[in-house]
Order: structure tokens, then sequence, then C-alpha cells
């Protein structure tokens, strides 16, 4: 996972655990440039880089991997996820299945504002992301049928959007971490002070910063805290202030050396983000996988409830709080659903509309 992200996102992707060596092939790494990109703004982007990485031959079953914010097509490759799924025997045996791991408009190695544009960078949203993907995988890449898009919170949204911009292009859909509602409640409330606690800073000047604004790590150490990690197991970890404040102390000491610009933006592009207007259109078959001590996506409003009757071929698996769920970043450990994921696809008729490549 990219040191920038480390102090917020790394929970999603690891546990305490042991690490093993990847039983599966090596990834490879690649690049393909999107030409006249038209953002939702209206503003074009005459190249749009996407790097992306695979596991697998092309001749595979193709699976689309996405990832969170601040993370990379790279930062689902733990052992915690790709560990359980990837290798021999596993659901998404690499040996089968051919696995396309993009990383995001303004993530990664894709373009981003820190490339050079800074703020004139033109904003992006979710649309905009899953545009890009949908254009890397089949211009790109020359996939014209997904067995499977499976994406964990950020991915998650994506995953919803996918199925329903693209209700033909896949077989199956595992949104995680995620609600097909729109971003609202303490889970914007929450994004927007973090987001206005680093703008404001004097040394963010409006995008033109010499060195990082030094009120981002206590903006993006309290997100993380307040949004993510589990009530049950912050309780095990620190159960006397002397632990709390060692947490705290541990996670303000890690560097931050995300760009300020694009943490911004990678951030605000969900302020729009709402899969909740065309859940009828989803045609393919859908698991939706959240924990039930997710702080952004908690069941007991029946928000989601409501919204998985409306998907015509859906159910969701709610993974049960303990002590060793992690709330919002329960699912980046694959051992907890990793059998879902296998019954989902042996229950999923493959789409006989000959190679998944042009």
């Amino acid at each position: 996972m990219k040191a920038s992200c480390a102090a917020l996102s790394a929970v999603l992707l690891s546990f305490s655990m042991p690490v093993l060596a990847a039983d599966y092939p090596a990834p490879k790494q690649g690049d393909w440039i999107a030409r006249d990109f038209k953002f939702h703004t209206g503003e074009t982007m005459p190249e749009l880089k996407l790097h992306y990485t695979t596991i697998g031959e092309p001749s595979g079953q193709p699976v689309l991997v996405l990832h969170g914010t601040g993370g990379s097509g790279t930062s689902m490759l733990s052992p915690a996820f790709a560990g359980e799924l990837f290798g021999a025997g596993q659901p998404l045996d690499a040996s089968k299945y051919y696995i396309i791991l993009p990383d995001g408009i303004g993530h990664g190695k894709s373009s981003k504002p820190s490339d050079e544009m800074k703020t004139s960078f033109p904003k992006y949203d979710y649309d905009d992301m899953v545009e890009a993907q949908h254009r890397l995988v089949t211009e790109g890449l020359g996939v014209k049928h997904l067995r499977l898009v499976i994406g964990n919170s950020m991915g998650g949204m994506h995953t919803w959007l996918w199925g329903e911009k693209y209700p033909n292009a896949m077989d199956a859909l595992i949104p995680m971490a995620s609600q097909p509602t729109e971003m609202a409640s303490r889970n914007w409330m929450l994004r927007r002070i973090m987001l206005d606690t680093i703008r404001n800073d004097p040394d963010y000047n409006g995008g033109n910063y010499a060195s990082q604004p030094r009120m981002m790590k206590y903006a993006i150490t309290a997100y993380g805290i307040a949004s993510i990690g589990g009530t049950l197991a912050y309780q095990s970890q620190a159960p006397t202030a002397a632990k709390a404040d060692k947490i705290v102390d541990d996670r303000l000491a890690t560097p931050i050396t995300a760009d300020a610009n694009d943490f911004v933006y990678q951030w605000e592009s969900s302020h729009d983000y709402n899969a909740g207007e065309k859940l009828e259109a989803i045609e393919a078959s859908l698991l939706l996988i959240n924990s039930a001590d997710d702080e952004r996506n908690p069941p007991e409003t029946g928000i989601t409830d409501a919204a998985m009757k409306r998907v015509k071929n859906g159910r969701l698996y709610l993974i049960p709080a303990s002590a060793e769920t992690r709330g919002h970043g329960t699912t980046g450990n694959a051992k907890f659903y990793s059998e879902q994921v296998r019954q989902l696809l042996e229950s999923t008729p493959q789409q006989t509309i000959g190679s998944a490549r042009r």
C-alpha cells in the first residue's frame, strides 16, 4: 500500500496476521492513455493516463477489482485480501481469472493534480472515475464482458455505478463497505470537516503550498479514528487512557506523504455520489458485503435494507460485529467472506458471448 495513505487507509487492507508469500502469478504493470477524456464539468483532458495492474493471463475470465479512496490497484494486493482470493483453489484463482486492478483517476500512478496541474486539474467525481475504468477495460485492454466487478469502500460505490451505467457489462457484482445511497449524514460530515481543516490551514495557500499543510495529519487521524476501526476492536485495543494515547501518538507520528491537493480531490470526489436513483437498472447478480459495525454505512438506519429490495438479483451478506472485525475496515480482510464470493460465482451463469476479449 502507498505510504501516502498509510495513516488512514492501511487498516482497510491489513490486519495483524503473518505475511505469507503470494500464491498467485506475479502482478504486471501497465499504462494506457484515454484520449480527449471529458469530465462531468465539461472540461476535457487531451491525454488522461490510467495505470493498472493485472494478475493472470488475458485468456482467463476477466475480473475487475476496485480500490478505496487514497489507494491504488496494488493496495489491493495485501495478504488479507489478495492472499485470501487470488491463490490456487481460492475463489478468484488467478490461473483461471484475469484480474484487473486499475488506479482510479487522481490515484496511484494515474493522472492526478500533483503531476503538475495542481488545482487546475479538472474536478472529477465517481462517474468520471467509473467511465475511465470502463474505457480502460474496453478500449485499453480489449475486454468486452467481465465475469465480476468487485470493489471495497470507494471501490464498492464504484461497483454500484458500474451495475447501473453498464448493466450488461458483467455477470456479477460485489460492492463492499458501501451503500447505494447519497453521500450524506455522518459519512459526509466527517469528510467535509477533514477537507475544510486542510483547506483552511494557512500552509495550504489555496493549493499552492511549498510544503504539505501541517494540520493535514490531524485531520486525517481524526477522520480515521472516527470512521474506521470498529467499536469493539478499539475497546479491546485501548481499554485505558494510556493505551488510547499510545494509539493516537503512533498515528500522529506516522509520516503523511500524501500530496494535499491529491488528497482533497480524492475525498471530495465522493460529494455527489448517489447510486440510489437507478437500482432497478442493475441486471447482474449482486452480493453486497457490509460489516455490522461499519461506522460509515451503519445497517441500523434501514437505508441499505430498503435499497436492496429494489435490486432484482441482489442479496446482502452482513458480517457480524466482533472484537475481530474492524468496522469499515472489516472488508479489507477477505477471510470474512471468501466463501460468499465462491458461492456467488458458482451460482451465477457465465454469459456465453464467446471470448471475453476482442
